[in-house]
């Protein structure tokens, strides 16, 4: 089973991004933070969303 939220460790690991460049998407709007008390969470299909919006490499 997919999960629909992922933690920003999990997130890095999915995506091969570091903890400095989630932030950075946070500051940038282009993911979203939830909070479910202490922890953030992250959607996956905004994660997917995001690295599918990202051009193609030449």
């Amino acid at each position: 089973m997919t999960p629909i939220s992922v933690t920003i460790p999990q997130a890095m690991s999915m995506t091969g991004l570091g903890r400095s460049s989630i932030y950075r998407l946070f500051q940038e709007k282009k993911l979203t933070p939830r909070k479910a008390g202490k922890r953030t969470l992250i959607l996956t299909s905004e994660i997917s969303d995001y690295i599918n919006s990202l051009p193609t490499a030449a």
